[in-house]
């Protein structure tokens, strides 16, 4: 972070926060709001004078709550700048009479209590997230007595208590009594890897972190007892099997099973009540401490920063990439990355390596001054646009302004535009032309596969990036399925308009599939969300003109998986042979005479 302080051509926004951002790849406008510090930055030499007669006295946020510092403060030894803040929350008031003792004492005048927050808009080519993660909060998990028994700590609280810089000076000592433990225990996936309580996938860094903490442990003292209850020590890196040995030859005893209950004894050390799942009997332990080794969450601001940017989330709240082979540090809206953690649980080395990847990506994207782009991008017909602004409603990209108070027709940002047809498929008016996925074209399309013998045939609608390359996969691995499937490709099932199911079964299309990306993996944020409510639009209508619904059929389907594409065609054949040519020619004389509904 010093280098980073100091580079001439960085400039480092301590104490802010992105509120706001509007533009495209290239042309970002990001609005920041730079918090008062109330201290000279620039000014201040962090002499320490002013926190020596400060009065307020609060826990310090770096040491966890295990040390404490006053109301004027710097954060942490090698915070950047290397200035101090005051808390004005905190602080006893901006009045003199009150305190203002800070005031008195510096030399420099850095102190200023007139400050107030700053709004400032840069303009950027690209963005980088690295909004990092969060620790798990074990409070909920109170059978391990996290808050009930003092001397149960967190993983990092231990890290901070044996740190050399930190409260105990590197000194092991439990926290009632300051004195060295005899014995110390930690409990693995303490939030991680659970469906009851914090979150169900693995943390990735706490096996390690254990690992290293009892290494730490047996450097400070060959003699302590150290336990560690686990489910499954996962020490998968370069080198990370060899560390996991060498604690175990140290004479660490790993116990598989976690513990049951935990209670505090009269001496204020702990007992433990644990399956040994290796035995298979019920073992008691009485430690002196007890470590939890708490998971890591998703930072608590990822879902504001995701509105802002049009990024897309995981189920466990994480960043999605835009593809996880091809593109790991890319976002799906063009010109924005991924650094570190906020894309999944990293370690220090994972972090590093795809903080490098980020930055290479956004400098071989800017670096020539102009960017080319697909050609597939929608186009506004203003001579039919009616300004009625559901075009920009639907974009996912936010590539789509329409100024409805001066009435003036919607226009594309091409560079924003990733081609997705949405638009054009939401457009109640025709106004919106998709380039090379055109109405025309597609329309054209039908007419052709339905030309000869439509009632033997299944019309099924593909998205190009998962469903038409499921396909593809199906008949590359030598699959089995019905050869009567007529696939009509869109870059997204986003594109496939009302108009165009009416017009299949209008020209006898028995049975008709829309296929796309899964919920929560398009490839295009969540534009398949308005397929699936177009679906359940087109399905009302059905019902309303006697048409049966499940003639229409909507299915996800992965580029992976050719065996479920192969499935539902054998699925739909079924059905398909349930409808009678009767039944056709009665759908196509209702739509016929239903023209005004759309068909």
């Amino acid at each position: 972070m010093t280098d980073v302080g100091r580079h001439p051509r960085i400039k480092l926004y301590t104490l802010s926060e992105m509120v706001d951002v509007k533009g495209y790849v290239g042309n970002f406008d990001v609005k920041i709001l730079k918090k008062a510090r109330y201290v000279d930055e620039n000014e201040c030499t962090a002499c320490g004078e002013c926190a020596k007669v400060c009065p307020v006295v609060r826990p310090d946020e770096f040491n966890l709550g295990l040390s404490s510092r006053k109301a004027i403060y710097s954060a942490f030894p090698q915070a950047v700048p290397s200035a101090y803040t005051i808390n004005v929350n905190e602080c006893l008031g901006h009045n003199p009479a009150v305190c203002a003792k800070c005031i008195e004492v510096c030399d420099k005048q850095c102190i200023n209590f007139h400050m107030s927050d700053e709004e400032i808009v840069e303009r950027v080519g690209s963005v980088i997230v690295a909004t990092g993660m969060e620790p798990y909060d074990p409070t909920e998990l109170d059978e391990y007595g996290y808050t009930r028994f003092d001397n149960v700590l967190t993983s990092l609280e231990f890290e901070r208590l044996i740190n050399a810089g930190g409260v105990t000076a590197g000194k092991v000592l439990r926290p009632t009594d300051r004195k060295r433990p005899r014995s110390i225990g930690f409990i693995q996936c303490v939030g991680s890897r659970s469906s009851r309580k914090g979150s169900s996938y693995c943390s990735n860094v706490c096996c390690m972190n254990t690992i290293k903490s009892t290494l730490v442990l047996k450097e400070h003292d060959r003699d302590i007892q150290v336990k560690v209850f686990y489910i499954d020590i996962r020490a998968f890196g370069k080198g990370f099997e060899d560390l996991y040995k060498r604690s175990r030859r140290l004479g660490v005893h790993y116990i598989r099973g976690l513990p049951g209950t935990v209670e505090e004894t009269p001496e204020r050390g702990l007992r433990l009540a644990v399956e040994n799942t290796a035995s298979g009997k019920i073992e008691y332990h009485e430690l002196d401490m007890l470590v939890l080794a708490i998971g890591v969450k998703p930072s608590s601001g990822a879902s504001r920063l995701q509105e802002m940017l049009g990024l897309q989330l995981t189920t466990d709240g994480f960043f999605l990439e835009a593809h996880p082979k091809l593109q790991p540090v890319d976002a799906a809206t063009r010109g924005i990355f991924y650094a570190g953690c906020a894309e999944g649980p990293k370690d220090i080395k994972e972090s590093v390596t795809q903080a490098s990847a980020a930055a290479a990506r956004a400098i071989r994207l800017m670096h020539k001054g102009e960017i080319l782009t697909e050609p597939i991008t929608s186009e506004v017909l203003s001579e039919h646009c009616k300004v009625c602004g559901r075009c920009a409603e639907v974009c996912p990209y936010h590539a789509i302004t329409v100024d409805v108070k001066k009435k003036l027709p919607a226009v594309v940002n091409t560079a924003a535009c990733a081609g997705c047809g949405t638009c054009a498929a939401e457009c109640p008016f025709g106004a919106i032309s998709m380039n090379h996925f055109t109405d025309v074209q597609i329309l054209d399309q039908i007419d052709a596969m339905l030309n000869d013998r439509p009632q033997d045939k299944i019309l099924s609608f593909a998205c190009n990036w998962c469903s038409y390359a499921g396909a593809d996969y199906a008949g590359v691995s030598r699959l089995q399925y019905p050869p009567n499937a007529r696939l009509i490709r869109t870059m997204c099932s986003g594109r496939v308009d009302e108009s165009f199911i009416w017009h299949g079964f209008a020209k006898g299309a028995p049975v008709i599939l829309v296929s796309g990306c899964h919920i929560g993996d398009c490839h295009y944020i969540d534009a398949n969300h308005w397929t699936e409510k177009r679906i359940r639009k087109v399905h009302k209508k059905m019902t309303k003109l006697g048409i049966r619904p499940e003639r229409l059929q909507l299915e996800w389907i992965s580029a992976a998986e050719g065996m479920r594409f192969a499935e539902v065609m054998q699925r739909l054949e079924q059905l398909r042979s349930t409808v009678s040519p009767e039944e056709i020619a009665e759908t196509i004389t209702i739509l016929t005479n239903n023209t005004a509904d759309g068909a």
